[in-house]
């Protein structure tokens, strides 16, 4: 049986998720997973010394932290979904999911999809 190759980039980002809390990661790898099927052709890589998003240019961040996840850059478009962002959003528009709050998933991934939208003009 063959061993396939990793992901480019996907070997940074995956040191990054094992030296996070063990509570936190299996967070950031379903988070992986849905910017994946959000976004087919995402890449994974790092930027800034998180892992990130990329179609041609890096489209999202995200990071861990003590107590929340951060995805950034801030979203510009879309006004509907930057209303429902707007209890996680901070005053740069940047995005703080709370570790002590179920991690609304679906709209992560909705902000993936937005992004990538937005980062592709």
């Amino acid at each position: 049986m063959m061993k396939s190759q990793p992901r480019p980039g996907s070997t940074e980002v995956d040191a990054y998720v094992i030296a996070t809390d063990a509570n936190v990661r299996p967070i950031l790898q379903r988070i992986r997973r849905i910017v994946r099927q959000a976004v087919l052709d995402a890449q994974e890589t790092m930027g800034y010394k998180m892992p990130a998003f990329r179609r041609g240019r890096i489209f999202l961040y995200v990071a861990a932290f003590k107590k929340h996840i951060g995805v950034y850059p801030p979203l510009t478009s879309d006004e509907p979904l930057r209303g429902e962002l707007r209890p996680y959003a901070n005053e740069k528009g940047n995005l703080r999911f709370p570790l002590d709050q179920p991690m609304p998933y679906d709209l992560i991934a909705r902000v993936a999809e937005a992004l990538a939208v937005q980062y592709s003009r």
